[in-house]
């Protein structure tokens, strides 16, 4: 068994991974003759409740801070065990005054949810936090509230990075997170995987989530890190968004070379698509779109049938290439005529299965752009839906998948990888109801989606890098910015040929 462990740190992180964990709920089956196609045990981990019931559960950990759960208790009908004293007993025989925080109503959603009846749409104002939607019961351990900040607290914001990174080293030195949090779940592996994060890295999640990376390199220095560090895509004052750009700098400086797969994502991307209904005002809205990708990019990784997702993000150049682009098209009929190659209708004009692709209507890490002479290195594909009849390449009739990439390689051709699955992209009940046109949610959505490493991403690190030199501290400055100019030297157009650049 190959078990991924996630870690979601703050509250936009913890919107997504929320769809994320619906997303995997919606995929059991409990038919005796029904075989899913996911594997299950990838995500979640078996265990026992208080009363000694089975129980099947997430094997995430999620951090947030004070306020910001919701209406989410760590321990929930799975775990609770009634305590006919109402409270703990101490030393003290005094008497006792309690107080409390009046608790947070539940919206309609999760009474019908708790009540075990059918549940009524969800709409932006009545989801006020990422638990609203939630459909998992998760493990006590697996909820882990800082009290050191409050949420959207404006006399101490968890915004500077230094902040992140202080923190996470004063409740180290403390508790040794992995050793209390990370450890219990890893040695209930078979064999782990990789570790996934969810962070923000814009803000002082970002100084968090890099002293958690470091961490975690130290402890499991073979095992895959993916992190999906998500940047606020709002339009902001000139000040406040240069402070999230240095932030966003040293998120990727300080992690980039120690992670498996990094993706910058930008939540919401700049220019999306006509058939798209988002409110950009609401994080439920937001948060679904980006999961959408992120879920089906990393869908081989849990499907029963493929076992090579990680090989396929080395590329030609190893591991030095981690940063990715994350790019999504949703394929239906009001699609547009501009669709995925590959993934169009039947009877029309296909190329080869095994070309790299840059016609994706949403980019979710760096704006589009119209002229594009952008140079793909490494490409991995992730096609849900009905699968079409292709031109088979020569390449693509290799089995071996070392000789097909050093025929490739030989040829100045980037490193593609193609995986596909007639599992669709399923709509709980959980989801914006209108965000996909023309989408039904019995049947679901045909959807593609990459993650890229191409010579586009050495712009942005030159952007950062010039920001850094501006914004940033003398003591400071000189390694963060050539620890980026460093970065960025790796995805710069050299050893691939204009010819090949994959703009077809």
């Amino acid at each position: 068994m190959h078990e991924i462990i996630t870690l979601q740190l703050g509250q936009r992180s913890n919107y997504i991974a929320t769809h994320f964990w619906n997303l995997q709920e919606s995929y059991f089956t409990y038919g005796e003759n029904e075989e899913p196609l996911v594997d299950h045990d990838v995500h979640f981990r078996p265990g026992l409740g208080a009363d000694g019931t089975e129980t099947f559960t997430p094997r995430t950990i999620i951090y947030d801070l004070k306020g910001g759960f919701g209406t989410l208790r760590k321990y929930n009908t799975l775990y609770e065990v009634e305590d006919p004293s109402g409270h703990p007993q101490g030393q003290w025989e005094g008497n006792e005054v309690v107080q409390k925080q009046p608790s947070i109503p539940l919206n309609e959603y999760q009474k019908s949810l708790e009540a075990g009846l059918p549940t009524l749409s969800l709409t932006s104002s009545s989801v006020r936090y990422w638990s609203d939607f939630n459909r998992i019961y998760y493990h006590p351990r697996s909820i882990v509230q800082l009290n050191e900040y409050e949420l959207n607290s404006s006399l101490m914001p968890f915004e500077d990075w230094a902040v992140g990174e202080d923190l996470f080293r004063d409740l180290d030195k403390e508790h040794d997170l992995l050793d209390r949090d990370v450890r219990p779940f890893a040695e209930e592996c078979d064999q782990i995987r990789a570790l996934q994060l969810f962070t923000g890295s814009d803000d002082a999640w970002g100084g968090f989530a890099s002293k958690y990376v470091d961490a975690l390199r130290d402890e499991y220095a073979k095992t895959g890190i993916w992190v999906w560090g998500v940047e606020d895509g709002a339009r902001l004052p000139r000040h406040k968004k240069m402070s999230k750009m240095i932030n966003t700098a040293r998120t990727l400086n300080s992690i980039a070379p120690l992670a498996t797969l990094y993706c910058p994502i930008i939540d919401a991307p700049q220019h999306l698509p006509k058939y798209l209904n988002i409110d950009l005002q609401s994080e439920w809205y937001k948060s679904a779109l980006v999961a959408s990708a992120v879920e089906t990019v990393t869908l081989p990784a849990r499907l029963r049938t493929y076992q090579d997702f990680e090989t396929s993000l080395m590329g030609h150049r190893g591991r030095s290439q981690t940063i990715f682009e994350l790019q999504s098209s949703i394929i239906g009929p009001d699609a547009g005529d501009n669709r995925t190659p590959w993934a169009t209708k039947k009877g029309t004009t296909q190329k080869p299965d095994d070309e790299a692709k840059l016609d994706f209507d949403i980019n979710f890490t760096i704006p589009q752009s119209m002229a594009d002479d952008t140079a793909i290195f490494t490409q991995v594909q992730v096609f849900r839906g009905e699968e079409q009849q292709t031109p088979e390449s020569e390449s693509s009739k290799i089995g071996d998948i070392g000789l097909k990439r050093k025929i490739r390689l030989y040829a100045s051709k980037p490193a593609v990888e193609r995986f596909s699955s007639r599992l669709r992209f399923p709509l709980p009940d959980s989801y914006p109801r209108n965000m996909f046109s023309s989408s039904d949610e019995q049947v679901g959505v045909e959807l593609v989606a990459a993650v890229s490493t191409t010579s586009r991403l050495a712009d942005k690190l030159k952007d950062l890098q010039a920001i850094a030199h501006r914004g940033v501290a003398v003591e400071e400055r000189e390694n963060l910015t050539n620890g980026l100019g460093e970065l960025g030297e790796l995805y710069e157009k050299d050893w691939i040929g204009e010819s090949d650049s994959g703009d077809d």
